[in-house]
C-alpha cells in the first residue's frame, strides 16, 4: 500500500539540503566571498596535489634506487660479472 523510498545514497545531500547549505554560506559569508573562498580552496587543493606527486616521486626514486642496489649487491651477478672479465678483478 506505501511504498517508501529509500534514497540510493543515504549520507550525500540532496537538492533541497544543498539549497539550504548554500542559503546558510551565503548568510555566513557574504556573497561576495564565496568566489575567494572557492578560489582558495581550488588553490589548496592544487598544492596538495602537487606535495602528493613530490612524494610519491621520492618513494618511486626511493624504490629504483634500492632495486638496483640489490641487483649490485646479488653475488651471482657479481661473480658472472668477474668471469667474464678477470682484468676488473
Amino acid at each position: 500500500m506505501f511504498q517508501t523510498i529509500v534514497p540510493l545514497f543515504p549520507g550525500i545531500p540532496g537538492g533541497p539540503e544543498l539549497l539550504v547549505i548554500l542559503l546558510i554560506a551565503v548568510l555566513l559569508f557574504g556573497a561576495n566571498k564565496i568566489p575567494q573562498l572557492a578560489r582558495s580552496s581550488g588553490e589548496a587543493l592544487g598544492e596538495f596535489k602537487k606535495g602528493r606527486e613530490e612524494v610519491e616521486q621520492e618513494l618511486e626514486e626511493l624504490r629504483e634506487g634500492k632495486e638496483a642496489d640489490a641487483v649490485d649487491a646479488d653475488p651471482e651477478t657479481e661473480s658472472r660479472s668477474r668471469e667474464a672479465d678477470p682484468e676488473s678483478s
